[in-house]
């Protein structure tokens, strides 16, 4: 299974701690956002003067904006083409697809909610801590797909939905021999509850959806620099909720969740400045053709 370049370290981070701004990002993950909303739809190569202009316009300084183009070529994400002393960037075939699967698992979280069955994925597998770059590989993922761990070695989801994709982490990261996976029922033993908590960090990500609502709720833009801007940092912010709330069943929430009103101020704000900020994006390409 592929990881989607929407993921940075910075959110995997942040599936444990929330000290981090609302919209706030590197320059790499900022890179990433511009790619996923302005390169990859349109499908044609790009200049490093645009890049590094639309980084510009966000507060990256040059230097760390050529270095976030050349870490996502190195990462397989894009490849350069000269021309004469120029170079302009396309995106690989593996990067439309990262970028595809990034961009629809953004624009379909928490837009459906299907009625819950009640059965649990439970996923059993151990791998030593000398091992850390494998747990941070298949944590990532199974954070991705929406499973928290309760404690040391298992994880959980309620969606037995989810069991090929699952299977499908295990087996490409080798680990098929160290896991056993089941599906049921909860049962009369220990608190739900207590084992959500332990799971998931469901406050911090309560706390999360306050200050996006908060910081977008009320931001206007009058310029189509300014729908740029906004929607950049609009998008950098909502892409990290997919992999920090794993969009529990109503029943096993005790209060009114805030993820569906921020989904809805997310795609109301996205509609609102994606005609500017587009149109802002084909003049930069422009002024640095």
């Amino acid at each position: 299974m592929s990881v989607s370049p929407f993921m940075e370290d910075d959110d995997v981070l942040a599936a444990g701690s929330r000290r981090r701004q609302i919209g706030a990002g590197s320059a790499r993950s900022l890179l990433l956002t511009i790619l996923g909303e302005f390169v990859h739809p349109r499908g044609v190569p790009v200049w490093t003067a645009t890049l590094v202009g639309a980084l510009g316009a966000l507060g990256v300084e040059e230097k760390s904006a050529r270095q976030a183009i050349a870490r996502s070529a190195a990462d397989g994400l894009l490849v350069s083409q000269r021309d004469g002393r120029r170079v302009c960037w396309q995106v690989t075939t593996p990067g439309t697809r990262l970028l595809a699967e990034g961009t629809r698992r953004i624009y379909t979280f928490l837009t459906d909610a299907p009625a819950w069955d009640g059965r649990w994925l439970v996923l059993s597998v151990a791998i030593p801590e000398t091992q850390r770059q494998l747990r941070h590989k298949l944590r990532t993922q199974l954070t991705w797909l929406g499973m928290g761990s309760p404690t040391a070695g298992i994880w959980i989801v309620p969606d037995t939905g989810r069991e090929s994709a699952v299977a499908t982490v295990i087996e490409e990261l080798g680990l098929a021999d160290k896991a056993f996976a089941w599906t049921g029922t909860v049962a009369s033993i220990g608190s739900p509850d207590a084992i959500i908590a332990d799971a998931w960090a469901l406050d911090d990500v309560e706390q999360r959806y306050a200050e996006f609502l908060s910081t977008f709720g009320d931001l206007a833009v009058t310029t189509a620099a300014e729908a740029f801007q906004a929607q950049v940092r609009l998008v950098q912010a909502w892409r990290r909720f997919p992999f920090l709330d794993p969009a529990l069943p109503r029943e096993l929430l005790d209060h009114d969740w805030p993820g569906p009103d921020a989904a809805a101020l997310f795609h109301r704000r996205h509609d609102e400045w994606h005609k500017a900020a587009q149109g802002y994006w084909t003049d930069l390409q422009l002024r640095t053709s």
